[in-house]
């Protein structure tokens, strides 16, 4: 039988759970609450655990591991006038043949990349594990 066929009442991985360190976590954890509206348990001690959208998860081909975050957007354009608006500077966006990306900055200094996807997606698709 092929892994494929398996039925499962729930999926083996249920969610992602992404890590950010930071040199000035309040400030960053402010900026998800309050800028990019994020809902959030307090999972103690003010420590804030935000809910994410769906995401979607891709393996390069490379020389040396590693891993990159990028939050996912429908509309870019929207998302930068969005960010300005509350006074969060985004680079310039520039085009890759898997979508447009900006770079935001959190309070911190740290970067998250922000895109619009031009290639399909599971989560548009509607596929859910």
């Amino acid at each position: 039988m092929a892994w494929l066929d398996l039925q499962y009442s729930r999926p083996m991985i249920s969610g992602a759970h992404v890590v950010l360190y930071s040199t000035d976590a309040e400030a960053d954890r402010a900026f998800c609450r309050d800028v990019l509206e994020y809902p959030s348990v307090d999972a103690g001690h003010g420590w804030l655990i935000f809910a994410l959208p769906p995401a979607e998860l891709a393996v390069h081909p490379a020389t040396e591991g590693g891993q990159e975050l990028y939050l996912m957007c429908d509309d870019l354009a929207a998302f930068v006038a969005a960010m300005t608006e509350r006074g969060v500077a985004c680079s310039e966006p520039t085009v890759e043949r898997w979508g447009t990306i900006t770079r935001m900055a959190l309070p911190s200094g740290l970067t998250l990349g922000v895109y619009q996807p031009s290639h399909p997606s599971p989560i548009t698709e509607g596929l859910r594990p």
